[in-house]
């Protein structure tokens, strides 16, 4: 591959050996060429001074969280969603994050938290991501500034495993408001769930089922155990080299559920883009802050792509649907009129 001005830039050693991995012929995996290096630069910005909300609305921002957060407009925010460096050590393309005692790491989630409280309106939502190790620390933390609401749980069904413990393979959400008063679209969050025991009444009709022509189906209210999630891999068009995405689906489940469209979502610790993608497809507006440019580029790029491709895997129809079930979704034909449907399943 040939070097140009591009290859001296931080980070851009990720996008060369993206393109130098052997991949799969039917690797859907985004990665950047040296002409979206171009391309997107020139979206991406760098805040200097105080804005107004239109300023920053839909963008990406490549700043370090601490100072960019300090320069957003106060109660411009209707929900954030934060995946910030768990207490691990980890690289991000060139940035490592150490792991530090637990006390240090609560005065580290401190010292960004309350810099959000002022960016929210009195009704947002926060939903924030951790794992074991940080579960305790994040939740003294959380409830210095907000109302806790649940802890979700979710099953990230990757990798081997450990050979002397219990294989790691689940996450916490921190599910958090600023009041009383706040958005929660539990008819939008449903998930349709394939019926084991397809359980009649007296008169021999389905309880809380239907049936179509993959199989019989119940919709359900959602729980804070979520074990239809699949880590991006390989084969799907959102995946990215980024070392901890997470999926579409779960940004779609959590935006869905606490915002309405046009409201505004904010992700301090975007990555590669996924919360201002989903917000995109959904119809809400977004304000992402990463630090690292590669990876604000590749959100630029995937932001692009979501402009002529607004599907969300796992995500049909207003309904999200159990792991390993592209086909059913493809193919669900009703047998029973559509109105009789609607009564059985939301009755």
């Amino acid at each position: 591959m040939k070097c140009s001005k591009y290859c001296q830039r931080e980070g851009y050693y990720l996008a060369m050996n993206s393109e130098k991995k052997n991949r799969a012929p039917r690797n859907r995996t985004t990665t950047l060429t040296e002409e979206d290096y171009s391309r997107y630069t020139k979206l991406l910005k760098r805040l200097s001074h105080p804005v107004f909300i239109h300023e920053v609305l839909d963008s990406t921002i490549c700043q370090d969280a601490f100072r960019a957060l300090d320069l957003l407009p106060p109660c411009s925010v209707d929900l954030v969603f934060a995946d910030p460096p768990y207490n691990l050590t980890k690289t991000f393309n060139k940035k490592k994050f150490s792991q530090v005692g637990l006390n240090q790491y609560e005065e580290w989630l401190e010292s960004w938290l309350k810099k959000l409280i002022r960016l929210l309106k009195p009704t947002a939502s926060a939903y924030i991501c951790g794992d074991w190790r940080s579960s305790a620390p994040l939740h003294r933390v959380l409830e210095k500034h907000f109302k806790v609401r649940n802890r979700i749980t979710w099953e990230r069904e990757k990798g081997l495993g450990a050979q002397r413990n219990w294989k790691n393979s689940s996450e916490d959400i921190w599910f958090c408001t600023v009041s009383d008063e706040y958005t929660f679209n539990v008819d939008a969050v449903k998930i349709k769930r394939r019926v084991i025991a397809p359980y009649t009444d007296s008169k021999g009709q389905p309880k809380d089922w239907s049936e179509s022509g993959n199989g019989r189906f119940r919709i359900t209210h959602p729980s804070n155990l979520w074990t239809d999630l699949t880590v991006p891999f390989w084969s799907m068009p959102e995946n990215t080299d980024h070392p901890t995405q997470k999926p579409e689906k779960l940004l779609a489940k959590i935006i869905l559920a606490n915002s309405n469209p046009g409201e505004v979502v904010l992700d301090p610790f975007l990555g590669s883009g996924t919360t201002s993608v989903v917000a995109r497809k959904l119809g809400r507006h977004y304000i992402g802050i990463e630090v690292d440019e590669t990876f604000c580029l590749l959100a630029e790029k995937r932001l692009e792509m979501a402009k002529s491709n607004t599907g969300i895997q796992g995500y049909t129809d207003g309904l999200f649907w159990e792991r390993n079930t592209l086909a059913d979704q493809g193919n669900d034909k009703k047998i029973v009129p559509r109105a009789q449907e609607q009564t059985l399943l939301f009755s």
